[in-house]
């Protein structure tokens, strides 16, 4: 995996990170029916990644293989207003082609991921997934990540 290249995306990555997203959107589903993507899922993810690509307050991560992004990790810096340190790095998407797992790349695209956000100021770092997804708390756990805050959903019914 030494030969796959860590870097910021770029706006010409754009459109192949959207794959990636689409992907890692669908895989969510998997973990739980609140998680059903919507039928405007690829407008959706082209508009958030370019809004990424653009914005001062996200990062963007891509695991590239000779011309090929075979990973992505976005993360995203926010104010805790109430809570010091003051400024949060959230992971909120990570994804990786399942052929390129298990094999370090994933360790590698989270450290860069932190170094990146701390540069920018992040004193904490979170990680955002699935609570059902098993391999992504191992894999955040063994990182030295713990719980902090539960979110707990609902359908919301017609009375």
């Amino acid at each position: 995996m030494e030969r796959v290249k860590i870097r910021v995306a770029d706006i010409s990555d754009v459109e192949r990170i959207i794959e990636l997203v689409i992907r890692q959107r669908r895989l969510n589903e998997e973990f739980d029916p609140l998680l059903k993507t919507s039928q405007s899922l690829v407008e959706a993810a082209r508009s958030y990644m370019n809004e990424a690509i653009k914005g001062q307050r996200s990062v963007l991560i891509v695991a590239e293989d000779a011309g090929k992004i075979v990973g992505v990790l976005k993360a995203d810096l926010v104010d805790r207003l109430f809570y010091e340190p003051s400024i949060e790095g959230i992971l909120r998407d990570f994804y990786i082609l399942p052929e390129y797992r298990r094999k370090g790349l994933g360790v590698r695209m989270v450290n860069e991921a932190i170094k990146t956000l701390r540069s920018l100021g992040a004193g904490l770092i979170t990680a955002e997934f699935p609570s059902q997804h098993r391999i992504a708390v191992e894999f955040y756990n063994k990182l030295g990540f713990r719980p902090l805050i539960s979110i707990y959903a609902r359908q919301a019914e017609e009375s």
